[in-house]
């Protein structure tokens, strides 16, 4: 039996998106909201236009706000747990264009503290996870956010102005409650049962340090989304107005099911994979949509919905909508065959490395615009 599980710690199985949007209770990304948005942006980025992000919390409220003049200011983050891979980046990407598109302020959270508190390797120390985040933000900075218009934090070296306000969350957060929404145990350490309270200070920091309520957008994928819910119901307590958030699916792992984890390599393309690891992962590992043999797949075609580099080309790697479904057709009437797909998706891919990896060397020179502390 194939058990799905959605934490903000795990990920298994094949995700129903449409079950899940009742499980936690948000809503669709309907064609409303896309007109709405695009009404703001000129255009819809791809990954509006097929629903990549397709549940949301509250975003006609913060349209209305924007419409009132209020800005928003944008809140996301990476809980460093090793090298980054392009999973990681599909809800950075989008960030970066409701950046542009809307001239917001981003408040961009790496949460060393949790890696640590929640990892699996007994022998990790803080120094470690805490060199991973150093390590992950050049991977964050190469993506193009706009420096005049970025804060950059990581919580051990921002911790004097996240641990006052987190103890104010915190005198709210019951143990009760964490342990319905995370399944904490009596052998969960207490590190874990806190450290939402840290989470949920970056979507209350623009209204305090502002000094006005300010509204906040979390674009984030959907695991993280029990982290928010228990913020936005903390936030009335503490005289904020509650996050908006806007969710995206997970970029599927190359092996099929669950989605794409630094703890499975094989299954993985990290964005510092060379070429060949490129193409030896997608050639070997990625699984197919396509028949048996050849003969079978001219005369049945593929299925470009269950095969793991069209998908692969559909979140994040073809933004092109014609150039898809010219893909997407040719596959499934048997007129492309998977190892033309696969080809495809290889070439995609390392021209998007080759550029990330040549801004991520530059971006070393550039740390000190982004990385506040205190």
């Amino acid at each position: 039996m194939n058990e799905i599980k959605v934490t903000p710690w795990e990920v298994k199985g094949n995700i129903n998106y449409e079950k899940l949007i009742k499980e936690f209770g948000t809503e669709e990304v309907n064609d409303t909201l896309l007109k709405r948005i695009e009404k703001y942006t000129g255009e819809l980025h791809f990954m509006l236009r097929r629903k990549v992000f397709f549940s949301h919390r509250d975003m006609h409220w913060l349209l209305d706000e924007y419409e009132k003049g209020n800005k928003f200011v944008i809140y996301t983050g990476r809980g460093p747990s090793g090298d980054m891979h392009i999973g990681h980046i599909v809800p950075l990407i989008f960030t970066k264009w409701l950046q542009e598109k809307f001239n917001a302020e981003l408040y961009f959270q790496i949460t060393d503290d949790e890696k640590f508190l929640f990892s699996k390797k007994e022998n990790q120390t803080i120094e470690d996870v805490n060199k991973l985040a150093h390590d992950n933000l050049l991977d964050i900075i190469a993506l193009g956010f706009k420096p005049k218009k970025t804060k950059i934090f990581i919580d051990t070296e921002y911790a004097k102005t996240l641990y006052k306000e987190a103890i104010k969350v915190a005198k709210h957060l019951t143990f009760s409650t964490a342990k319905a929404t995370f399944g904490f145990t009596n052998e969960s350490n207490v590190g874990q049962i806190f450290f939402t309270s840290m989470q949920s200070v970056p979507a209350f920091l623009p209204t305090i340090q502002k000094g006005k309520m300010t509204p906040v957008l979390i674009p984030c994928a959907v695991d993280q989304d029990p982290h928010f819910r228990i913020t936005r119901d903390i936030a009335s307590k503490l005289g904020y107005p509650k996050p908006a958030a806007i969710h995206s699916i997970f970029i599927p792992g190359l092996q099929h099911g669950g989605k794409m984890s630094t703890s499975e390599p094989n299954s993985t393309i990290f964005l510092k994979d060379t070429p060949k690891q490129v193409k030896d992962k997608i050639n070997k590992q990625a699984f197919s949509g396509g028949r048996d043999t050849i003969e079978e797949h001219r005369r049945l075609g593929g299925n470009p919905d269950i095969d793991v580099s069209f998908q692969l080309l559909r979140i994040i790697f073809e933004p092109d909508d014609q150039k898809l479904q010219k893909i997407y057709d040719d596959y499934k009437s048997g007129k492309m065959l998977s190892g033309e797909l696969k080809q495809i998706c290889i070439e995609k891919i390392n021209a998007f490395l080759e550029k990330h990896q040549e801004k991520r060397e530059k971006a070393k020179d550039s740390i000190h615009d982004f990385l506040i502390s205190d």
